[in-house]
């Protein structure tokens, strides 16, 4: 069933069913969603562009180097938006075995001679001309509906009113393959919003309290086997200690952590004005673009500025709730219940270790940092929440 599926209308009735059927479709458009998404958008290509125009290294002499790449990377992912809210997400769920299949080859990809590491996780492919792939960004969504497919099967065709056993660990297998796999880059940035995403389904999909108690217990028991068996990288160990001890080397792998609260700090209330930041013009706060770009915010911004964002942000999640709470199908529960804990997490995560409550990660902000992997994957899932929307049956 294809997006334009919302019209009571027979294919016989000629264009003016064909008009009808896209008014209809713009009309049940969730628009605070999708206005929330371009804001968010929008404002991260200013802290873009005032994070990357003076730095000559990376943007080879053209102020307007990245400003012009997170515009299109924006564009590219709102047309992906659109072709997903067209195939729709029931269409979609038919293809889950292929995009899943597809998705796990990718990150196999990574650990192979084309992949590329960058500050210390070997998660991306170089495709050439200056662009890059990160998969394990399109795995987030494969397990989203993959996970949902298999959950929420029988109970959507009337033979279960909740996931029974058997099938909660088939799901789970499902999701342990790609998670394995971005653990051998590795990723845990991305193993950890994953793990967020594993529990934001169970919890969705009705399955017995047990799986998600046991999923928690097991998930702490098998961090403190992994840090125990010396199982993670001296980067990754580094910056734990540099969260757990904010003092410890200031001047090595606590740089960027002390250089983002001084950043954000030295913004007050209003903020230094867009573009006057000391700290973000003086090229203090490394990777700033990319995985510190709310210290932008937060010095040139303000509380207010920055507020504005965590509002935006805020809209985003209230808005997937709304979509999640409001469709009648638990497929579709699902994959908005998956989509709202990705991003809670991350969000949540990116700012937190800017401010020094959360370790360093290497997860962007969503909407706002630089990345086209991201910013593509993340346009995916508000087409996939629209299509939710749309494609409601007309009374709900």
């Amino acid at each position: 069933m294809g997006g334009f599926s919302v019209a009571r209308y027979a294919p016989e009735q000629g264009a003016w069913s064909k008009l009808t059927a896209r008014d209809s479709l713009v009309r049940r458009l969730d628009w605070p969603l999708l206005m929330a998404s371009l804001a968010l958008s929008f404002i991260g290509m200013l802290l873009v562009y005032s994070a990357t125009r003076g730095r000559t290294s990376l943007t080879h002499g053209d102020p307007y180097y990245f400003l012009l790449r997170h515009a299109m990377n924006t564009g590219i992912g709102f047309a992906l938006m659109i072709g997903t809210i067209w195939l729709g997400h029931r269409t979609l769920r038919g293809a889950v075995p292929i995009l899943f299949g597809l998705s796990v080859l990718m990150i196999l990809a990574v650990l192979s001679p084309l992949g590329q590491t960058v500050n210390g996780a070997h998660a991306w492919i170089v495709i050439g001309g200056g662009f890059s792939l990160q998969p394990s960004e399109f795995t987030k969504i494969t397990i989203i509906l993959g996970m949902a497919m298999i959950l929420a099967s029988r109970v959507d065709a009337g033979d279960q009113e909740h996931p029974d056993h058997r099938t909660v660990a088939k799901a789970l297998g499902v999701a342990a393959i790609p998670i394995l796999i971005i653990m051998l880059m590795p990723d845990l940035g991305s193993v950890m919003v994953i793990a967020m995403i594993v529990l934001g389904v169970l919890l969705a999909s009705g399955a017995s309290n047990r799986w998600v108690v046991g999923l928690i217990g097991t998930g702490v028991v098998g961090a403190i086997g992994v840090w125990k068996a010396g199982l993670l990288d001296e980067y990754q160990i580094a910056r734990f200690a540099a969260f757990a001890n904010p003092a410890l080397d200031p001047a090595g792998v606590g740089y960027n952590t002390n250089q983002a609260r001084i950043a954000i700090g030295s913004g007050g209330l209003h903020g230094t004005g867009l573009f006057h930041g000391s700290q973000t013009t003086g090229q203090f706060v490394p990777e700033q673009q990319t995985d510190f770009v709310f210290t932008v915010a937060g010095e040139e911004l303000g509380f207010l500025g920055a507020g504005l964002i965590l509002v935006l942000l805020g809209i985003v999640l209230w808005r997937a709730c709304r979509i999640a709470r409001e469709t009648t199908e638990l497929y579709g529960t699902i994959v908005a219940a998956g989509i709202i804990a990705w991003f809670a997490f991350q969000a949540f995560e990116n700012i937190g270790m800017t401010l020094g409550i959360m370790p360093v990660a290497g997860l962007p902000l969503p909407f706002v940092s630089y990345g086209g992997s991201s910013m593509f994957a993340v346009w995916v899932a508000i087409g996939l929440l629209q299509s939710i929307r749309v494609q409601r049956p007309m009374s709900a």
